[in-house]
């Protein structure tokens, strides 16, 4: 009498080629970069919505930047959980009052965002240019930043 099945070789032999294809797949998706790139857009995005919005203040406004953006080093902007009062450290840049008009709300880093700061930072320059930058990147060589 003949069993038909598989030998413990041959079942070895199948798990065995299984898993380099999955070890393949795996390496070449890699979702660690992937992650990355996602989160860097996102940054990129942010940085974008709150230079939009400032200058959207500033039109509403006659011209008039909000007036606690930092012209000398670049400040944190405050997060938006934070009651007015602990927004005050030295650097720190409160931009409340984009809320609820120009913002839906004050964005912040999607994955390092500290418990007082967004990990997005806002400067004026000399000439009345707003830089609005994300020092946190992942898989981008420097600074993500936008000048307007």
């Amino acid at each position: 009498m003949v069993r038909a099945g598989f030998t413990l070789i041959e079942l070895l032999l199948v798990i065995g080629i299984i898993a380099i294809l999955a070890s393949i797949v795996i390496v070449a998706i890699n979702p660690t970069k992937q992650l990355g790139d996602a989160r860097d857009a996102q940054r990129r995005s942010d940085v974008n919505t709150v230079l939009n919005a400032v200058y959207q203040y500033a039109i509403d406004n006659n011209g008039t930047l909000p007036g606690n953006i930092p012209t000398s080093t670049a400040g944190e902007i405050c997060r938006e959980t934070l009651a007015p009062a602990t927004c005050t450290a030295a650097g720190d840049v409160n931009l409340r009052m984009l809320s609820g008009t120009y913002l839906v709300s004050i964005p912040t880093d999607p994955q390092y965002a500290t418990s007082t700061g967004s990990l997005y930072f806002i400067l004026q320059d000399s000439n009345g240019r707003i830089t609005v930058s994300a020092p946190a990147t992942e898989q981008a060589a420097s600074t993500i930043s936008v000048t307007r």
